[in-house]
């Protein structure tokens, strides 16, 4: 019973991502504009979770001692490793613009992102059931701005509702999968330092995407006002979110 609902829980938490997709069934009058504070929020909520979550659980899944040293090292070859993933996406990707690139280059690291949260989620919960309705809450709530940062770039790059939806399902889907693993194969093998290397890896990858993609692309509508302001909004709200 336990394992069912949380297999339910995972769903709903990824499926959260799909809310993400709303703003493009709206008419916008100023499209730039929209644009970039919608990369912006999502630039701010994915630093965040990363800076306030993310990686101060890694500290605390190695051995205190070592803590600070390994998730250093971690994070910053993880943090190249984001840098090669990007590259090789746009090398790939090149006859398509910018803001194609971005949508996907986002969608892969919250595929990668979200594999290991569900089977966070999923751990937690058959340890400790309070947690795990906790972190699936945060999830859901951190998982409708992922969203946006697939859907705002995607759609107004190729005009297509359906790649949006498509694209958004496929990572909102990894997040069950996630747990459909820690299910099969790792439910009795989960570590803290496995999942100290897991979140250092995700973590590495988002502030890349956050810095380097998102927040890079935003600056081309020359918003800065705009860019600041909402990069702000989103990190705060991420903030509150995950010390509710």
């Amino acid at each position: 019973m336990n394992s069912t609902f949380c297999f339910l829980l995972t769903i709903l938490a990824g499926l959260s991502t799909l809310l993400g997709i709303i703003p493009i069934f709206f008419k916008i009058k100023n499209i730039n504009k929209f644009i970039v504070s919608s990369l912006s929020f999502a630039s701010g909520v994915m630093f965040s979770i990363s800076t306030f979550d993310l990686l101060i659980e890694s500290l605390k899944m190695f051995y205190e001692e070592y803590s600070i040293i390994v998730t250093t090292l971690l994070f910053l070859l993880f943090f190249i490793i984001g840098f090669v993933m990007s590259k090789f996406i746009n090398d790939k990707l090149d006859k398509y613009n910018n803001l194609y690139r971005v949508g996907l280059t986002s969608m892969i690291a919250i595929i990668l992102h979200n594999i290991p949260e569900g089977i966070l989620t999923f751990t937690a919960f058959n340890v400790n059931q309070k947690l795990g309705l906790t972190l699936a809450l945060a999830i859901t709530l951190h998982n409708i701005p992922e969203g946006i940062s697939i859907a705002v770039p995607i759609y107004y790059s190729t005009k297509s509702k359906i790649k949006v939806l498509i694209y958004a399902l496929i990572s909102a889907v990894a997040e069950p999968i996630g747990a459909l693993l820690s299910f099969l194969f790792l439910r009795n093998l989960v570590s803290n330092m496995m999942i100290g290397i897991m979140l250092s890896l995700v973590c590495g990858i988002m502030i890349f995407i956050s810095l380097f993609e998102l927040l890079k692309e935003a600056k081309k509508y020359n918003e800065d006002k705009l860019l600041n302001l909402f990069f702000v909004i989103g990190l705060v709200f991420m903030f509150i979110v995950l010390h509710i």
